[in-house]
């Protein structure tokens, strides 16, 4: 773990895709600016979390989705109790409520974009994967695939806050939620391990 003063740190993740390749950068930096942001004063000194992917896209080729998975064990906000309490769960965008699908952003070359904050102590560690959906393009696609993955979070005690991460993760790591979300979304399937191409096994 590392204080604010210590961020931003920044990381990138190369991938192939298809015939594509690219990486995602990472940057957790401190949240000075919360107005630009869209936040509350309340998240000054928080952290954010930013990947973007490159390159931009160019058409469905390019087409991905973020799930982000995040410990709730130690939250304790009135708006997360629906969650079960049990360790990762999708984070959803909580704007529009849940969803059939278990995807945070999904997109041309989506951008992955939070900022949490709390007037609470509290415990946030947060696991990302770049999917894209296995199969033919042109038929409805159920099956997400991952790409990569990162760890990233927070510890906040008061006024003091340690930042992790980005920290890339692998393969095993993603492989590991795979029974809470076939739970969670029986109408998906979930390929295990990482993969280069959209229709290879």
């Amino acid at each position: 773990m590392a204080p604010p003063s210590q961020y931003p740190q920044t990381i990138e993740l190369p991938y192939r895709w298809g015939e594509i390749e690219g990486f995602v950068r990472v940057d957790l930096r401190e949240n000075d600016d919360p107005a630009r942001l869209g936040c509350p004063e309340l998240a000054r000194g928080f952290p954010t979390c930013r990947a973007t992917v490159e390159p931009l896209g160019n058409g469905y080729a390019d087409l991905f989705g973020w799930i982000q998975l995040l410990d709730l064990k130690n939250f304790t906000r009135s708006e997360l109790m629906q969650h079960s309490g049990q360790g990762f769960e999708v984070d959803p965008y909580l704007p529009i409520g849940s969803a059939t699908y278990p995807f945070t952003y999904f997109g041309l070359a989506p951008t992955l974009f939070d900022a949490p904050h709390t007037d609470e102590d509290w415990e946030f560690m947060a696991h990302s994967f770049l999917c894209g959906l296995g199969g033919e393009l042109h038929e409805v696609r159920r099956e997400a695939r991952a790409i990569l993955g990162f760890s990233w979070g927070f510890s906040k005690r008061a006024a003091d806050f340690e930042f992790f991460g980005p920290t890339p993760l692998g393969s095993a790591d993603w492989d590991r939620h795979h029974d809470y979300l076939d739970r969670a979304y029986p109408g998906w399937t979930f390929a295990p391990g990482f993969h280069d191409h959209p229709m290879r096994p």
